[in-house]
C-alpha cells in the first residue's frame, strides 16, 4: 500500500470501488505503519450454527429507526420488527400541586432524623408509571415442513451491518441476506438459490398490536394499526380509551425468474413459487409527530409515509440499496479499528480494504477511489473468528482470545449506530429491539445509569453524530421538566427523574422513592451536553443548544438545593439511586440528605456552567454568579469508618454490601472529580469502595466497575471485569446469576438490556485512552501480560483529538495525534511515569515515540 491507501496497481486485476479509507487508516498509511494486507484478518461476525431458538439468539440489524432480529429459520423465517416511536398513550401530565406539601412534611422527618418515616412520606412525591414500548411485529415466512438441511450458518457481518444465512438442501445452496438502510429508511432482504426455479415461501405480516392487513394487486402486503392509547392496565375492552399512535408497514416483493409465479393467499398473504431470488422491501412508519403532540391530534398519516419511502427504493436495484446502505453505514462504523495480540503467535491484522472489496461492489459515484483485488488477497481467517460465538464465549475462560474482546468492543459500536441516528429517538433500554408488548421495565429509557451508558461510547469510540438523539431528547424533557420544577418543587430551571419515556415523562415514576424520587436525572444527563463540547470544541454547539439546557439545569439545581440545619448547602430529601441503608434506629429507609452522588452531579453540572461561561463570555450572569457563591459550600465526599467512600451524607449501615450500583463513586468516572493525580487518598478509597461491592453484578454494572478500575489504572482488575462479562447465560436460567453475554452478544441484566453493549466499548477505550480538557493519557490500564501487542485506531479525546496508538510486548510503540477540526486545547501527553508538553497546531500530525518524543510531523 503507498501512503494514499492504494494497492499498487495491477493493469490484469479487476477492479471494484470501495470508499476511502478512514481518517485514522490514512494517518496510519501516512505514517508508515505495517500495511494491514500484510497481516492476518480477522472476521468481525456474530457467527450462529443453527436457527434461533430464543430472542437473544437472533441477530439484530437497525437503521437507528427501524429495527428487526433474523431468527434464521429454515422451515419458517421470523424478522421480528420494531420501530423507535412505537409505544403507548400520549403526552402526560408530570406534576403534582400536592407534591410541595409532602416536600415540606418529607424534609421536616429527615430533618428530625426521622429516615424510615420520610422514606413512608415520600411515597407521596411519586407520579405516574411510564409508557410502554411496542414491537412493530414479524415478517414471516414458511418455506415448508420437514426440511432435511445441512452446511447451516447465519452471521452478522459488522463490517457490512448484514445478516447472512445459508444452508443446503438436496444439493441446492439457499442464501439469505438482511439489512436495514439509513440512507432508504427500509430493511431489505434478498433471498436467493445457486440454481433457478428454486426459490418458493409464503410471506405474511403480523403484529400483536390492533390492526388489519390488506394485499394489493402490486406483490405488496399493508398492515395498519395502532397502539393503546394509554398505558395496559388489566382489562382493556372499554371503547373509550384515547386514541394511540398509528402505524403502517408495508412489504413489497421483487422477484427475478421467467417461471416465478405469486399468488394472493386469504386477502392476507402471498405465496411464490418457482423464482430464480425475490427481494423483500419493508418500510414503516408512524403518527408519532413529537412529545407534545397527542397521537389523535397528529397529521401524520403513517400509510403515505410507509408508502412514499417504499415507492423512492422501488426503482432501485438490491445492489444499489445495498452499495448505499454500506457507504452510510461504513463512514461511521469503520472510524475505529481495535487488533489485540496474545503473543507473537498471535498475529494482529486486519485487511479492511480487502474487506471492503470482498464485501460487494459499490457505485462509482460514492467512491473515492478504487483497488485492484488482485493485489489485496486475503489470508487466511483466524480460525477462531468463524466458530459459533456461543462456542467462543464458553472458551473465554480457557483461551481468553483477545479477537472475541475486539468483536464485543465493535459490537457495541455496531449497535450504537443501528439504533441511533440524527433524527430518531434516543436508544432506550433494549436500543430498540423488543419483541415484548410488555418488555422487562418497559423498555423504557432510565437516566439513573442505563440511558447515560447507553450514550458513553459515543464520543471516545469516534460516533459523535450517534448522541444528537439524545440532545433533542434533553430538549424535549426540559420542556416538560420545567413544569415539573416549577409545580412539584417550587423550583425555577428543568428537572427529570429516574425514568422516562418517548412522551418525555418527567415526573417521578409511581411507586418506592428508593428508585422513584431521585431529581438527580437531567442533572446527569445535562452532563453529556459538556461532554459533548469537551471532545468537539464545537461553540456553536455550547452556545445554542448545550448552555442554554446546561443553564436551565444549573437553575433547578440552586433552588433544589437548601440551607439546613447543618453547616453546608443540602439536597433534601435525597437518595441513591436503588439502594437502601439502615438508619440509626435499626430500620431500613432510603430518604436522607446529600447523597454523595447529588454533590457529584451538581458539582459537575456547576463546573460545566462556569467553565462553558468563560469560553461564551456570559461570567456575569446571575446564574454563574449563585454557583460561585454554592460550591464553596457543598459537602465534600467523605470517606467512612472502613475506609471506603461514602455512600450518604452519614456512615449508615448498609444492608446489601453487594449492591449493583457504584453511584457514590460518580466522581471518578464518568464525572470528574476524583482522579489520581488530584485526589490519590479519595481514589484509595474508591478502591476500597470496589473491594467491598465485589465484582458480580448485572451486566451494566460489570461495565461501569470495569471503567472505574481504568481510571484507578488498575489494569489487572479492569481485565478481570472483561473475563466477568464474556460469561455465557442460558436464557432458560438467566435468573440464576447476573451479567454475561447471551449467544448474540446482547448483554444480560438479566434480562437483556442493552447498556452492557455500550458500556463495554466505553470502558475498553478508557483503558487505551484517558483525557481531560489539556491532558492526554496513552495506555494508562493496558494489561500488558494479556495483550502484550496491539494496535487501536480513530479513538477520540477530550480536546478535539483523534489517537492511533500501537504497542509492542506490552509498552507503547508509537502514538499518532491530530485534530481535524480546526482547534485542539491539548497541552500535554502522559504515559507511565513521562509527561511532554507541547504546543499542538490543529490540521498536523504528531507522531511520538515510546519516550513520548516527537519523531516528525507533517499536515493532516
Amino acid at each position: 500500500m503507498d501512503s494514499e491507501g492504494n494497492c499498487s496497481s495491477d493493469a490484469s486485476a479487476e477492479w471494484v470501488w470501495v470508499r476511502r479509507p478512514a481518517e485514522a487508516e490514512a494517518v496510519a498509511a501516512a505514517a508508515g505503519w505495517p500495511a494491514e494486507s500484510d497481516e492476518e484478518v480477522r472476521p468481525l461476525k456474530v457467527v450462529f450454527a443453527s436457527p434461533a431458538t430464543y430472542f437473544t439468539d437472533a441477530a439484530p440489524i437497525g437503521n437507528g429507526r427501524l429495527g428487526a432480529m433474523v431468527w434464521g429459520g429454515v422451515e419458517s423465517e421470523r424478522l421480528q420488527l420494531n420501530h423507535d416511536t412505537l409505544w403507548t398513550g400520549g403526552p402526560g401530565n408530570y406534576t403534582n400541586p400536592k407534591a410541595p406539601a409532602v416536600l415540606s412534611e418529607v424534609r421536616s422527618l429527615v430533618d428530625n432524623g426521622k429516615y424510615p418515616e420520610a422514606t413512608a412520606a415520600a411515597y407521596n412525591l411519586s407520579g405516574d408509571q411510564t409508557q410502554v414500548y411496542q414491537p412493530l411485529g414479524d415478517i414471516d415466512l414458511i418455506f415448508g415442513k420437514h426440511i432435511n438441511y445441512t452446511n447451516y450458518k447465519r452471521e452478522l457481518d459488522l463490517h457490512t451491518a448484514t445478516v447472512n444465512v445459508t444452508y443446503t438442501v438436496d444439493e441446492v445452496v439457499y442464501s439469505r441476506e438482511h439489512f436495514s438502510s439509513n440512507p432508504h429508511q427500509l430493511i431489505a432482504t434478498k433471498i436467493s438459490a445457486n440454481k433457478p426455479g428454486h426459490v418458493s415461501f409464503t410471506v405474511s405480516l403480523s403484529t400483536p398490536l390492533d390492526h388489519k392487513i390488506r394485499v394489493t394487486d402490486a406483490n405488496e402486503i399493508i398492515m395498519e394499526g395502532s397502539c393503546p392509547g394509554e398505558r395496559p392496565q388489566g382489562d382493556n375492552s372499554a371503547s373509550d380509551h384515547p386514541i394511540g399512535i398509528k402505524f403502517c408497514a408495508v412489504l413489497y416483493l421483487q422477484t427475478i425468474g421467467a417461471n416465478s409465479k405469486v399468488e394472493v393467499l386469504k386477502d392476507k398473504m402471498l405465496k411464490l413459487d418457482g423464482a430464480d431470488s425475490v427481494v423483500l422491501l419493508l418500510a414503516a412508519a408512524t403518527s408519532f409527530e413529537g412529545p407534545f403532540i397527542k397521537p389523535s391530534e397528529s397529521k401524520l398519516d403513517p400509510t403515505v409515509s410507509a408508502l412514499t419511502t417504499l415507492s423512492m427504493a422501488k426503482n432501485m436495484s438490491y445492489s444499489q440499496l445495498k452499495a448505499h446502505h454500506m457507504d452510510d453505514y461504513q463512514s461511521l462504523f469503520q472510524r475505529v479499528s481495535l487488533q489485540l495480540s496474545q503473543g507473537p503467535n498471535d498475529q494482529l491484522g486486519g485487511d479492511r480494504l480487502a474487506q471492503s472489496a470482498e464485501a460487494g461492489s459499490q457505485d462509482s459515484s460514492m467512491s473515492d477511489f478504487s483497488v485492484p483485488i488482485a493485489d489485496c488477497t486475503r489470508s487466511t481467517a483466524h480460525s477462531d473468528s468463524v466458530k459459533p460465538t456461543v462456542d467462543r464465549i464458553i472458551t473465554f475462560k480457557d483461551n481468553e482470545d483477545p479477537s472475541l474482546v475486539e468483536l464485543l468492543f465493535q459490537f457495541g459500536r455496531y449497535l450504537l449506530i443501528s439504533c441511533s441516528r440524527p433524527g430518531t429517538q434516543i436508544s432506550n433500554l433494549q436500543g430498540i429491539w423488543s419483541n415484548d408488548p410488555s418488555p422487562p421495565w418497559d423498555a423504557a429509557p432510565h437516566p439513573n445509569i442505563n440511558l447515560q451508558m447507553n450514550y458513553w461510547p459515543a464520543l471516545p469510540c469516534n460516533l459523535s453524530e450517534c448522541q444528537e438523539p439524545l440532545f433533542d431528547f434533553i430538549g424535549s424533557l426540559s420542556v416538560n421538566g420545567a413544569k415539573t420544577a416549577k409545580v412539584n418543587y417550587e423550583a425555577s430551571g428543568w428537572v427529570s427523574h429516574q425514568v422516562t419515556d418517548l412522551w418525555a415523562k418527567t415526573s417521578p415514576d409511581a411507586g418506592d422513592p428508593v428508585w422513584a424520587l431521585w431529581p438527580m436525572g437531567g442533572p446527569w444527563l445535562a452532563t453529556h451536553l459538556w461532554e459533548h463540547y469537551s471532545f468537539t470544541l464545537d461553540k456553536q454547539f455550547l452556545e445554542k443548544t448545550a448552555y442554554p439546557l446546561l443553564e436551565g439545569s444549573a437553575s433547578f439545581l440552586l433552588d433544589w438545593l437548601i440551607e439546613g440545619h447543618r453547616e453546608y448547602l443540602e439536597t433534601n430529601p435525597s437518595t441513591s439511586p436503588e439502594h437502601y441503608f439502615i438508619a440509626p434506629d435499626g430500620k431500613k429507609a432510603c430518604v436522607s440528605y446529600s447523597t454523595t452522588m447529588d454533590m457529584s452531579i451538581i458539582r459537575e453540572v456547576f463546573s460545566a456552567v462556569l467553565l462553558s461561561a468563560d469560553i461564551l463570555g456570559k461570567s456575569d450572569t446571575n446564574v454563574v454568579q449563585r454557583i460561585k457563591k454554592a460550591l464553596p459550600n457543598l459537602p465534600p465526599v467523605k470517606v467512612a469508618r472502613d475506609g471506603t467512600i461514602m455512600e450518604w451524607a452519614q456512615d449508615f449501615q448498609d444492608p446489601e454490601v453487594h449492591h449493583r450500583h457504584v453511584s457514590h463513586l460518580f466522581g471518578l468516572y464518568p464525572g470528574h472529580t476524583m482522579s489520581l493525580e488530584q485526589t490519590p487518598d479519595l481514589c484509595k478509597a474508591v478502591a476500597k469502595s470496589l473491594y467491598k461491592r465485589g465484582d458480580d453484578g448485572p451486566g451494566w454494572s460489570t461495565s461501569w466497575k470495569m471503567a472505574l478500575w481504568a481510571h484507578l489504572h488498575n489494569s489487572d482488575h479492569a481485565y478481570k471485569m472483561i473475563l466477568q462479562l464474556i460469561t455465557l447465560v442460558d436464557p432458560k436460567h438467566e435468573v440464576s446469576r447476573e451479567g454475561g453475554l447471551y449467544s448474540n452478544l446482547f448483554t444480560a441484566h438479566p434480562p437483556f438490556q442493552i447498556d452492557a453493549n455500550f458500556g463495554f466499548p466505553a470502558a475498553l477505550s478508557e483503558m487505551l485512552v484517558q483525557s481531560t480538557g489539556n491532558d492526554l493519557y496513552l495506555l494508562p490500564s493496558l494489561p500488558r501480560n494479556k495483550w502484550p501487542h496491539g494496535c487501536v485506531k480513530g479513538l477520540r479525546a477530550r480536546g478535539g483529538v483523534t489517537v492511533n496508538i500501537s504497542w509492542k510486548e506490552g509498552n507503547l510503540h508509537e502514538a499518532l495525534l491530530w485534530s481535524s477540526s480546526g482547534q485542539n486545547s491539548l497541552t500535554r501527553v502522559h504515559y507511565g511515569d513521562q509527561t511532554a508538553n507541547m504546543s499542538f497546531s490543529s490540521g498536523v500530525v504528531y507522531r511520538f515515540n515510546r519516550d513520548l518524543k516527537c519523531l516528525k510531523t507533517w499536515p493532516l
